[in-house]
């Protein structure tokens, strides 16, 4: 009866540590949208990249500045559909924070530093990912380099980026379409 019961224990400690290991490797990403952005150039729309967005944990009500205002891990990826040069893509960085009122040029700067090359090649990517607990948000952009920024004001700006005042407003609409 004493082996039972020691190997009763066994059996249930490695169940344990079998679910415990599964939940901490489980990918609990929620795809809340995703679009293409779109530049329009005189009558011609270009297709430039596509994204997705995703968040962990609960939930924010369904809007985009729930979503933006969201102290959460959450992340954008994208993939160009085309080659643009690094000056253009940092130019837009630029436009977007400016139209959104952020002007810490130091941070701007660093985060526009991660595309350190010549051009974003077709089915490149890049990931921009906001870590709710070190409170930073990281931009990797493929073949080019990364970049890490500290602060809850600055993950807002990069958010605001799709979710605040955009030329194409209605990719932030896309980019929260499949929360529930």
């Amino acid at each position: 009866m004493k082996m039972y019961t020691k190997f009763s224990m066994f059996l249930a400690t490695v169940v344990a540590l079998v679910a415990l290991a599964s939940s901490a490797l489980a990918d609990d990403w929620v795809t809340t949208g995703y679009g293409v952005r779109v530049k329009s150039i005189a009558f011609i729309d270009v297709n430039v990249y596509s994204i997705s967005h995703q968040m962990k944990g609960t939930l924010p009500a369904k809007s985009k500045q729930a979503v933006w205002d969201a102290d959460q891990d959450k992340r954008f990826v994208w993939q160009f559909l085309r080659d643009v040069p690094c000056e253009k893509v940092q130019k837009a960085m630029r436009d977007g924070f400016a139209m959104n009122g952020y002007a810490d040029q130091g941070k701007i700067n660093t985060y526009a530093g991660a595309c350190n090359g010549a051009e974003m090649k077709e089915k490149s990517s890049v990931v921009i990912t906001y870590n709710a607990t070190a409170k930073t948000t990281t931009i990797w952009m493929q073949g080019m380099g990364t970049a890490t920024i500290p602060g809850i004001d600055f993950m807002k700006a990069v958010w605001s980026l799709w979710f605040g005042k955009i030329d194409q407003p209605r990719l932030g609409d896309q980019l929260i379409a499949k929360m529930p």
